[in-house]
């Protein structure tokens, strides 16, 4: 549904995009990833018109948005961070008047004003001055501009800003029953919103793509690390855990009971059996020994500082 091969973008001599290429399947919700400047706003930027690449080719529903701009955007509902509204207008006058630039007449204007209303919950303030309502609300009202039309591709950049929890809950819900039928490229620093929403991942820094697929394959791709997570009651010396075969690292740190450990073990290594063991050698007390999971944070941290390294 999106293609992108070889996108470039140069600021004189500065490249922000650097010959990137990736492709978003019809029906999936990606994940756009990178730190602040690594090129995310000026990608989607392109691919939604807003601005001309140097070079390179993107196709939108199969519509090349440098030849065939106007069919590829309209194919496009798009979110950007800082959304642009008119704020002298009311949230319905404003819907409305989108929604005839979009091509709906008729009865066809008024419901889907109301249908995108309803689903953004905005039905309540339709008759508020945009300019009077808070960032959440304008966010929101950015996002029914986006889904007017249905379009089937959906480019969303942080689309969560300046929502509370229950409005971020909401959302993803939102974001993943669009899934079903919408194409949907995702930025955001919100990473655990990624792992429940995304089926795939992109991360860019420096301007190219640095990790992309799944969250196993980054998993892969990263050598998912082996963590195990140790309380104990009480302060112990973390020195003896060092020298059990299999542990790679530990880093302690206190709690207001104890002491908690995070071991870094070898793969298909029993750290935990050897560990409890220690604990009665000692005399800890333990409190909870348990596997961890490795996040998405922390893959995409990883990812970023082995790309920062020197060679």
């Amino acid at each position: 549904m999106i293609h992108v091969r070889n996108l470039t973008k140069n600021y004189g001599d500065y490249a922000a995009v650097r010959d990137v290429s990736f492709d978003v399947p019809a029906g999936q919700i990606v994940g756009f990833l990178g730190p602040n400047g690594a090129g995310k706003t000026t990608t989607m930027r392109i691919l939604t018109g807003y601005m001309t690449a140097t070079s390179g080719q993107a196709t939108i529903a199969g519509f090349d948005i440098f030849w065939k701009p106007l069919e590829a955007r309209r194919r496009i509902g798009y979110l950007p961070e800082s959304c642009p509204l008119y704020h002298e207008m009311r949230v319905g006058e404003y819907l409305h008047f989108r929604a005839g630039i979009k091509g709906l007449h008729g009865s066809a204007r008024r419901k889907a004003r109301d249908s995108v209303m309803d689903r953004c919950w905005l039905t309540e303030v339709s008759r508020q001055l945009i300019g009077t309502l808070s960032k959440g609300f304008r966010q929101r009202v950015g996002l029914a501009d986006a889904l007017l039309g249905d379009p089937p591709v959906l480019i969303l950049d942080e689309p969560t800003s300046g929502l509370d929890p229950t409005q971020i809950r909401e959302t993803r819900r939102l974001i993943r029953e669009l899934g079903k039928k919408h194409t949907i490229l995702l930025s955001t620093h919100i990473l655990p919103e990624v792992e429940m929403t995304c089926d795939q991942v992109i991360i860019i820094h420096g301007g190219k793509v640095v990790a992309s697929g799944s969250l196993e394959d980054l998993a892969k791709q990263t050598g998912s690390q082996h963590v195990v997570v140790a309380e104990f009651e009480g302060s112990i010396d973390p020195a003896p855990v060092s020298a059990v075969p299999g542990v790679k690292e530990v880093t302690s740190e206190a709690t207001a009971t104890g002491t908690r450990l995070r071991i870094v073990a070898e793969p298909n290594e029993d750290v935990a059996a050897r560990l409890c063991a220690l604990a009665v050698e000692c005399g800890w007390k333990v409190r909870e020994v348990r596997p961890q999971q490795e996040t998405l944070e922390e893959r995409f941290v990883r990812i970023i500082s082995r790309d920062e390294a020197p060679v």
